[in-house]
Order: C-alpha cells, then sequence, then structure tokens
C-alpha cells in the first residue's frame, strides 16, 4: 500500500507541479491505478477549456478482468470515487476470457476503443436511456459514426465474467441512470489499456 501511495503521491505532485492544479484531495481510497489517473489528470487540466462539464471525470480500465469493476467515476469536487463494472467489445476478447485484448476505431469491428471520449447528449434507443460519446482521440474518433455510446445491458451483472457487447462501454442496468446523469452533457471519460 505504501508503494501505491508514494507513487500515487509522485504523479500528483508532477502534474500540480506542471499545471498549478492540487489534486491530491482526489481518489483518497487510491482506488483507481496511478498511472491511469494521472494521464486523464492531465489531459483534462490541458484542456479545461473545451470540457463543459466539469464535475465528473470517467475512467476505464480494459487492462482489468471484465468481472472487476474497472469504471471509475471521480467527483472532482468532493474527490471521492465510485466504480462499476463495465463491458468490452466482443471482438476485443474473441476467446472470451474476460480480458480485453484487441482494440479498434473500426466500423463493425465490434471492437472497444481507447481514447479520451467527450460525453454528449442522451437518448431513449433500443437499450433505453443512454448517452452519446465523441471520441477525441485518434484511436476512437469513429465512436459516433460507430454508435459506441454508454447504455445498460443485462449481461453486465457481478459474477465471474460479464458478457461482451458490440463496442460499447455498457453498464449495470441498476446504475446506468447514476453514471449518465452523472457525466453527461461534456464530462471527460478516458478509456485506457
Amino acid at each position: 500500500m505504501l508503494k501505491i501511495s508514494l507513487t500515487f503521491t509522485l504523479w500528483l505532485s508532477l502534474i500540480t507541479s506542471v499545471f498549478g492544479s492540487d489534486y491530491s484531495y482526489l481518489d483518497p481510497d487510491h482506488l483507481i491505478p496511478a498511472k491511469l489517473l494521472a494521464r486523464a489528470l492531465t489531459y483534462f487540466d490541458s484542456h479545461l477549456d473545451k470540457i463543459p462539464n466539469k464535475r465528473f471525470l470517467g475512467l476505464i480500465d480494459f487492462k482489468q478482468h471484465n468481472s472487476h469493476e474497472r469504471f471509475y467515476i471521480v467527483d472532482m469536487e468532493s474527490g471521492r470515487v465510485e466504480k462499476y463494472l463495465v463491458a468490452h467489445g466482443k471482438n476485443s476478447d474473441p476467446y472470451f476470457t474476460g480480458y480485453a485484448k484487441k482494440f479498434s476505431n473500426t466500423n463493425d469491428s465490434n471492437m472497444s476503443s481507447l481514447g479520451f471520449y467527450l460525453t454528449a447528449e442522451t437518448y431513449n434507443g433500443v437499450h433505453g436511456y443512454s448517452l452519446r460519446l465523441d471520441g477525441l482521440s485518434s484511436t476512437n474518433s469513429n465512436a459516433r459514426a460507430r454508435a459506441i455510446v454508454i447504455h445498460a445491458a443485462d449481461y453486465v451483472a457481478p459474477g465471474d465474467k460479464i458478457g461482451r457487447s458490440f463496442g460499447c462501454p455498457a453498464v449495470e442496468s441498476r446504475y446506468h441512470q447514476q453514471i449518465i446523469d452523472q457525466i453527461k452533457e461534456g464530462s471527460l471519460l478516458y478509456a485506457a489499456y
């Protein structure tokens, strides 16, 4: 635990010295891998003028097994972190091991895409209440054209392994409205591996 705390503290110190923002209050329980949070905060801090909803920051750690709560939502005011289950694309995990290994930005790939997203508008579609995503990185620039959205899915539930999507970061039905309502309308979302 000491090593994790030191790494996290060093990353936050670096960010503070570069940007002048003090993020030491974030993630007090150290739930998010330090490097993942540091990369997201670096992008967040350098693009503040392009992020309408600065209250929440979302992070997805696709390195983790899909049975782990690997979708983190950071409350940028309180520093508190909530974590949730999230699916990856079926062709990101073609042997259905629970680990995403391949990623794509191509239509009909049925893979997850990595990079920074800006959350957009909500809508009611095939999966009910959903949230559109706009890709900000070259690795996810086709997100809107691919209909990569946050939506509820019955196959996302606690267990040894959750189901796979067609590339969307699908979440548990019992939490989807809460998640969407927090991060809608211009929050930064970072999906990493």
